[in-house]
């Protein structure tokens, strides 16, 4: 990547970490507040062990500050073990999150006052999706436990969102028991709210099996090869249309390497049959670019 290049994509990932950390404030500070809703993960901590400390001890915590102590073990994790770019990015957005929420002008606060619970419910859940999306289009995160699940599964090559489930079901228990059971509740349908916006707007995690028929198997593989870093496996069988022999190739790719990949392989090959599979469960050796 050459200089010009290279300025041209971080602006753009400075630009995307801005605008989710924007998003996320104006949603904390609107929906989310409104709603008395509890996110997921270590910003509904956060947001938990705010209103428990004003509610029991009269306290008024920044809630910035709390992001920023939850936050700091698992940075230093991920800056030591995932990617030092990786872990300055994401640890922005964690800034620029706690900054924005605790200064949000009151002004753009009180353009939003809603009194159904269910509907800050869905839309902030809509809002926390595309908040989290712009963070993940930007390659960072928005913090903690994030850090901590990418941090097992590049490790010990383990799923770890299971028990970052738990761990989010933990935090509603909780806020059930100190609270209402409705809060936690309606705390659930935002989460899946965050999750349906966050499955249709970003697949970097999905992959997809490519099955392409090509009478040019060894520049296909080529390209696969340089371009993603994948494998494939070719399989000769016989085309009855025409009774002549064929090659099928199978490859797994990501899911945002699919719409590169495609119009380059019909370049090579514009005869080529492709057919593109999701891919629900992938075990074995499949390559993963490291974090920067």
């Amino acid at each position: 990547m050459n200089r010009q290049n290279a300025v041209r994509h971080t602006f753009k990932r400075l630009l995307l970490i801005v605008a989710g950390a924007l998003l996320m404030a104006f949603n904390l500070n609107t929906f989310v507040h409104a709603g008395g809703l509890i996110p997921g993960g270590f910003t509904g901590l956060a947001l938990l062990i705010q209103e428990s400390a004003f509610r029991f001890a009269g306290i008024d915590v920044p809630f910035s500050l709390v992001l920023f102590i939850l936050n700091l073990a698992p940075a230093i994790i991920s800056f030591k073990y995932i990617g030092k770019k990786f872990t300055c990015y994401s640890g922005l957005m964690v800034v620029l999150s706690g900054f924005f929420t605790d200064w949000m002008p009151a002004m753009f606060i009180q353009t939003i006052q809603l009194h159904d619970v269910l509907l800050s419910a869905v839309f902030g859940g809509l809002l926390n999706g595309m908040a989290i999306c712009l963070c993940l289009y930007a390659d960072a995160t928005s913090g903690g436990t994030d850090f901590i699940a990418i941090f097992i599964s590049e490790k010990y090559r383990k799923d770890a969102w299971g028990y970052i489930f738990i761990g989010n079901c933990g935090i509603l228990v909780l806020a059930a028991f100190l609270f209402t059971l409705d809060r936690a509740l309606y705390s659930i349908i935002f989460q899946f709210a965050t999750t349906a916006v966050l499955s249709r707007l970003y697949q970097g995690y999905q992959q997809k099996t490519l099955l392409i028929v090509t009478d040019k198997s060894r520049e296909v593989y080529e390209l696969i090869r340089d371009s993603t870093h994948h494998g494939a496996t070719s399989f000769t069988g016989l085309g009855h249309y025409e009774m002549a022999d064929r090659v099928m190739m199978y490859s797994v790719v990501s899911s945002r390497e699919v719409n590169r990949l495609v119009p380059e392989i019909k370049k090579i090959d514009p005869g080529a049959f492709i057919n593109v599979i999701r891919t629900e469960q992938l075990n074995g050796r499949f390559y993963q670019r490291p974090k920067d």
